[in-house]
């Protein structure tokens, strides 16, 4: 006896691109039925505009970052194309801070700023059925611990990613 229900092609690994905050690369590996790690590596600070107010000075570029989240997971339909997921995790970021009391002076003097902080994140994943490819969409927080303590930033981002 042969079963008709097609199966949501999710596997082991998946490597893929995320446009948003932050925008870049994403790897995720997934663990048993229902648990996964995500990992995203790019640029920070792009999509919600490369100025914005930070301690006692602003950022005014883009920068890079680091996120990872260890996510649940759980099917939404009984083929298990549309799934659901939530996380928790930690994210590092390298972005230039300009400090009000340097204005005025030469780029030299801007600071390179290393940050640290928890984050948190939740989405849909839609695996067309008895493909290898899946479309995500998410939202979640990031906020920061060091040097910053509770600095908030959005975190979003859509994107897709090849499973195999």
């Amino acid at each position: 006896m042969t079963s008709n229900v097609a199966q949501a092609q999710y596997n082991n690994w998946s490597i893929g691109a995320r446009i948003g905050e932050p925008s870049g690369v994403n790897i995720r590996k997934y663990f048993g039925n229902n648990h996964a790690f995500d990992l995203n590596i790019g640029t920070y600070g792009g999509i919600y505009g490369t100025t914005r107010s930070y301690r006692s000075g602003d950022y005014k570029t883009v920068g890079l970052t680091i996120q990872g989240h260890f996510l649940w997971h759980t099917a939404l339909t009984k083929s298990e194309s549309l799934r659901a997921y939530y996380g928790f995790g930690g994210q590092i970021n390298n972005r230039k801070y300009y400090p009000d009391y340097l204005s005025g002076q030469p780029i030299d003097f801007v600071k390179g700023n290393i940050s640290l902080g928890g984050s948190g994140i939740g989405g849909l994943e839609y695996f067309p059925v008895n493909k290898p490819y899946s479309i995500f969409l998410e939202a979640g927080a990031y906020l920061e611990v060091l040097p910053a303590p509770f600095f908030l930033n959005l975190s979003t981002g859509i994107g897709a990613r090849y499973n195999f």
